[in-house]
């Protein structure tokens, strides 16, 4: 009997968990939707409480949480293609709004500069407060071999990424002599240094910046036009929201292969115990300076993906509340959790959009709900969890 009742188990367990995994994967694409959508102030509040609420019952209900995630390690599979026919068709639910398309682009970009921040204060727990400044190096970079030598968008993104990657080796190395507060003062003067150098000189535009960055081409396809799809067109903005997801896709396949690799783990025994880790042989110096350099490698490539979307770039564009944001997103989204990360980059994106209403004290406000979130989940909306080592 328990060996013909097994069959039907097992059946029955996949079927709850492909439910739950639609389910919830429906509920947070209609939760984005409405929230970018919002145009009142009282609809922006009831959604910030009803988000509230909700990690309030995870807090108090593990139980629940671990259902989720336990239905969406069970139905990978169901959770892949339904999340990838949401972030394909989501441009489509807008119609012909730029706006909102422009807050998707947004929203993509700083996934991914969260992501790549993500792999030093949430996998080694070194704070870095120069990401903005490798952002700006991969975003000028890009748009002077365009402006200056006419490059493609496409030539210059690995020669971006190679400039800002050595800019982490190189204030990744003399960091190694500092720690913890002076690390992080090390990473502040960095990023200063940058955005004062990209300010001052004049082939970088001083602080006038970059104009008429030219937009990329595929195969004579220019991204500055309307996409047309199955008799359906787009505005432009979506070109540049799926060369951004694809971005972000690529980040984390790449998050993911690091965090179950070698340097994964000794980059967690770093956040664990610095001297333990010495004591075991994980050489410290070498990969501390390797989360700068890939934390550096991604945001280069985020960094060119928005000058040639916004076309026009300034020192502005890159100062340190850039670097105090995304380490913000990091916290607050859940730290070395890259679903966590992408979802307080997303919240953290389109708040300050959503309460222009309150002027004046609109970072207030914000400062106000991210106190409230760190309250309701002091590790962050979707915490770290802890590795499973196979047999």
């Amino acid at each position: 009997m328990k060996a013909d009742g097994a069959p039907a188990t097992k059946t029955f367990s996949t079927l709850r968990a492909g439910t739950v995994v639609i389910g919830s994967s429906l509920a947070v694409a209609a939760f984005l939707w409405a929230f970018i959508t919002a145009d009142s102030t009282i609809a922006v509040v009831a959604l910030l409480v009803l988000l509230a609420a909700f990690f309030f019952g995870l807090e108090r209900y593990p139980q629940a949480e671990a259902v989720v995630v336990r239905s969406f390690a069970e139905a990978r599979v169901t959770a892949a293609i339904v999340w990838l026919v949401i972030v394909l068709g989501f441009p489509f639910l807008f119609g012909q709004n730029t706006y909102f398309l422009h807050l998707l682009v947004m929203c993509l970009i700083y996934s991914v500069l969260a992501i790549a921040l993500n792999f030093q204060l949430g996998s080694a727990n070194i704070p870095n407060f120069a990401t903005g400044a490798t952002y700006g190096i991969g975003a000028y970079c890009s748009a002077l071999l365009a402006l200056e030598f006419g490059w493609s968008f496409w030539a210059t993104l690995p020669f971006a990424a190679l400039a800002a990657t050595l800019f982490g080796f190189i204030i990744g190395l003399p960091s190694m002599r500092t720690r913890d507060a002076y690390l992080a003062l090390v990473t502040i003067a960095c990023g200063v240094i940058i955005h004062q150098l990209l300010n001052n000189f004049e082939w970088t535009g001083g602080p006038q910046g970059l104009i008429g960055i030219p937009a990329p081409t595929l195969f004579g396809y220019s991204f500055a036009s309307p996409l047309p799809v199955f008799g359906y067109t787009l505005p432009f903005q979506a070109n540049f929201y799926y060369l951004a997801l694809a971005l972000l896709a690529l980040s984390i396949v790449v998050a993911n292969r690091l965090h179950q690799s070698r340097i994964g783990l000794a980059w967690n025994a770093l956040r664990a115990d610095e001297i333990a880790a010495r004591a075991v042989g994980i050489n410290v110096v070498w990969y501390k300076v390797l989360a700068f350099a890939v934390d550096a490698f991604l945001a280069a490539f985020a960094g060119v993906v928005y000058a040639f979307y916004i076309s026009y770039i300034a020192p502005d564009n890159f100062t340190f509340l850039v670097s105090v944001t995304l380490m913000t997103m990091v916290i607050v989204g859940g730290m070395d959790n890259v679903i966590g990360v992408i979802l307080g980059a997303f919240l953290l994106t389109l708040l300050p959009e959503k309460l222009r209403a309150f002027s004046d004290y609109r970072l207030l406000f914000y400062g106000l709900v991210v106190i409230a979130f760190l309250m309701i989940r002091p590790q962050g909306l979707l915490p770290q969890r802890l590795r499973s080592y196979g047999a």
